[in-house]
């Protein structure tokens, strides 16, 4: 299997990002230049002749062979010459082209995170889960929705790179220093607080933090009412992006605020709902949905409510744990519009509602859902996740590696990242790119090990590529694994007969 990394000269070729850098900093090479570079690099000194190239840049697509020249000459002058002044890529005359450097190295394993996010050319911040110092383990979910109020603030500044709420949380109570957690997110600055409360009253600390010096930045400590809660999120969210890039904030600073009604009694309950949302059990997604339609009775007007009510919804149906799947849809579509329809520059709210018309099988609406809340902040993770899903499910499965490729990129520590791998395993396997798909089916394996979903996709991908008896390995895991009667491959399943017959037929030579 070809490693996910790279390592020729000065420059890296990371796969799984789609990133050529040099030195650490990004070489600009379009997506058909990158597919032939890592189909040269990973042919040291073979020659790849003019169809193979073609095939692996353009995949089926008919292409006049002059593409492929002007692809090549491209390639040459973005990676300049050798250490002995040679071309990377030498011309076999009416053959094809081969790769003169000297084989890759193995696997980049020490390459950090924080060049691939320097890549992104814009300050970058995690917001650290805050610490509850109350003393009561019933006010965490104030703490954790504090900190995600903060992290969808910043979201919306659209020159700040913000690392997604489930990366920040997989630190939640560790002890480690802010260095070395902001080399393993790739992360400039990091926030970090704690949260008191005390009857009615409330008190926040929080500090902007240098990763690479440990110098505060920036400190501040706010004592509230807990009816003031609202305000401050923003507060802090425009006191951080200033002292990261002042002038930026001036021209970004105005579209950062969030809309809020000022309800604090629903916006406690939405908050007690995300952390039983998180925990992904049945149990817990029953729970956040009581306590989600509880806000949007006691404060119609509150986005969140709604939006997170669509999310669960989505969820219940996703994961088979719902008992009446068109009820759930509709209520979910119904809290979703509603969503967008109080915050539309919430990209949250445009994320439910792709999710949920994806599993209504409204795959138009899911796509252009998803691009809205990627054109309002292009670093939401979810935003390019979801618009990958809806692509694979509406059988468009060769566009949508790059957004799910993209999303991963963008939060690559999601817990519920089992999905989104294996949803990359089936767009690169129905796109002719086997072995790609089977090391995604891998990774979903390793995040969410036994889950009845990345058997079968590994499976599939085995079989794709002759490798018959890892499949029955798999095949006899799945045997003692109970599986859902929904999951969620069910849209893919019904709009997609042809996939899905190839699915079922790799799973019956597999188990017989």
């Amino acid at each position: 299997m070809m490693p996910s990394d790279f390592a020729f000269g000065p420059f890296v070729l990371d796969r799984q990002r789609g990133l050529l850098l040099r030195e650490g900093r990004p070489v600009a090479i379009s997506n058909k230049g990158l597919r032939l570079l890592e189909a040269l690099v990973g042919s040291p000194g073979r020659v790849l002749t003019k169809s193979e190239l073609m095939q692996a840049a353009w995949e089926d697509a008919a292409v006049e062979e002059s593409n492929l020249s002007v692809q090549i000459a491209a390639l040459r002058k973005q990676l300049g010459p050798t250490e002995r002044g040679e071309d990377w890529i030498t011309t076999i005359p009416r053959i094809g082209y081969r790769f003169v450097g000297p084989p890759a190295k193995e696997p980049v394993e020490g390459i950090t995170k924080a060049k691939t996010w320097a890549a992104e050319r814009r300050p970058s911040v995690a917001v650290l889960p805050f610490v509850n110092l109350s003393g009561e383990k019933e006010q965490e979910y104030l703490a954790d929705g504090i900190t995600e109020d903060i992290i969808t603030a910043l979201i919306r500044f659209r020159w700040l790179f913000v690392i997604a709420r489930n990366s920040s949380f997989a630190y939640k109570n560790k002890s480690l220093d802010a260095k070395q957690i902001a080399q393993e997110l790739g992360v400039a600055y990091l926030i970090e607080g704690s949260v008191r409360r005390s009857g009615q009253k409330i008190r926040i600390s929080a500090q902007l933090v240098q990763a690479t010096s440990g110098k505060h930045i920036w400190a501040e400590r706010y004592d509230l009412e807990l009816t003031e809660v609202f305000a401050i999120q923003d507060e802090i969210a425009e006191r951080v992006a200033g002292a990261i890039e002042p002038e930026l904030l001036k021209t970004e600073g105005a579209q950062a605020a969030a809309r809020h009604t000022g309800n604090v009694t629903a916006w406690d309950i939405v908050r007690r709902g995300t952390w039983h949302f998180h925990q992904v059990t049945p149990e817990n997604h029953l729970k956040a949905r009581e306590l989600f339609r509880h806000a949007t009775k006691l404060d119609p007007e509150l986005p969140e409510g709604h939006l997170w009510l669509a999310r669960v919804s989505a969820g219940l149906v996703a994961y088979g744990w719902s008992d009446d799947n068109p009820a759930d849809l509709r209520e979910g579509v119904d809290a979703a519009l509603k969503a967008v329809q109080l915050d539309e520059r919430n990209p949250y709210g445009h994320y439910s509602l792709a999710i949920v018309t994806t599993y209504t099988g409204l795959f138009d609406q899911s796509i252009s859902a998803a691009r809205k809340a990627i054109a309002i902040s292009p670093s939401f993770a979810l935003g390019h996740l979801v618009l990958g899903m809806a692509l694979l499910f509406s059988g468009r499965a060769s566009e949508a590696s790059t957004p799910i490729e993209n999303g991963l990129r963008l939060s690559p520590y999601d817990p519920q990242n089992f999905v989104w791998f294996n949803l990359l395993a089936l767009a690169r396997l129905f796109s002719g790119r086997a072995e790609a798909g089977l090391e995604a089916a891998e990774r979903a394996l390793q995040i969410r090990p036994n889950w009845w979903t990345s058997l079968e996709v590994l499976v599939c991908c085995y079989g794709a590529l002759g490798k018959w008896d890892q499949a029955r390995r798999c095949a006899q895991q799945m045997a003692s694994v109970a599986r859902q009667p929904a999951d969620v491959l069910t849209p893919l399943r019904i709009h997609n007969p042809v996939w899905t017959e190839q699915m079922a037929s790799s799973l019956r030579r597999a188990q017989s």
